[in-house]
């Protein structure tokens, strides 16, 4: 039955007796913010594809995302409301993340992709979105989080979520400095040499992500590598090996990805070249004219 179950195992404890059990392709679960009103919440539908009330739906509040945000983002990105809203739905072993969003201003799919292997989750589709534009985005992570605990019955790692939170979190915030695809180049680098890492010095440890960043041809200030050191130190504390693998599986994503925003550049470049060009022409021929 291959084609209906997904052969995730996941362990559960009961009494001090393991269990093991296998995730169903298809498990889906909806998580809407505790704080938007009902039009909102249909609109969030409609970018999920589904009818309300078609799957299970979760409410995540701004005290749970919180939980994992303070400490790492701006209390003003926080917030005192909870807006972003997250559909997630388990799909077959080996498929993958899929990822989409919509209305979110800071982060991007690669950036939430990154995100959740890290936290430990895959095979999973996931649409992101708020029914307010320009929403950071950080916070939605934590209501993955949720729908994927819900589905599975079991709590993923809290060092594992913190981590992928602030990879996140610092991810996004080297994108507005340097672009979205070098902050998730060097980020993603920079956890294939975890197994090295863990046994540098802090200097040391910056010395490799300056390296990382001209071997990239990526420019970071001293504050960047601070960060980025910060992040390392916490991406230590989880399996480094498992880390690289499922970063060399993400790398053709990541560079499809870019490619094809460096086609999108490229079209909308000769586009504004073409009208630019029009305006030209008329504005030659009205004064003669005139």
């Amino acid at each position: 039955m291959k084609k209906l179950i997904s052969m995730l195992l996941a362990v559960c404890t009961f009494f001090g007796m393991t269990y093991a059990f296998a995730l169903e392709k298809g498990d889906a679960r909806a998580v809407v913010g505790a704080d938007i009103s009902a039009e909102q919440k249909a609109a969030v539908y409609k970018t999920f594809g589904i009818d309300e009330g078609s799957v299970t739906e979760l409410t995540v509040t701004n005290d749970e995302e919180r939980q994992y945000l303070d400490g790492l983002v701006d209390e003003s990105i926080i917030g005192t409301r909870s807006i972003s809203c997250v559909y997630l739905e388990v799909l077959g072993d080996g498929d993958g993340l899929d990822v989409s969003v919509s209305n979110i201003s800071w982060c991007t799919k690669e950036m939430y992709a990154n995100a959740l292997v890290t936290a430990g989750i895959e095979n999973a589709k996931v649409i992101v979105t708020s029914p307010v534009a320009g929403i950071s985005g950080t916070a939605a992570l934590t209501g993955i989080y949720k729908a994927y605990e819900d589905i599975t019955g079991q709590k993923l790692d809290e060092i594992a979520k913190l981590a992928g939170t602030q990879e996140l979190v610092v991810t996004s915030e080297l994108a507005d400095q340097i672009g979205s695809y070098d902050a998730v180049v060097i980020v993603n680098e920079l956890k294939k040499v975890l197994a090295q890492t863990v046994n540098m010095t802090d200097d040391e440890v910056k010395a490799q992500i300056k390296q990382i960043a001209a071997d990239n041809n990526i420019s970071v200030t001293d504050g960047q590598v601070d960060q980025l050191l910060k992040l390392c130190r916490s991406l230590e504390k989880l399996d480094p090996d498992q880390l690289k693998a499922k970063v060399e599986e993400m790398q053709d994503t990541v560079k499809k990805l870019a490619a094809a925003q460096t086609k999108i550049q490229e079209i909308g470049e000769s586009m504004k070249t073409f009208f630019e060009s029009v305006g030209k022409f008329f504005n030659k021929l009205f004064s003669k004219i005139g």
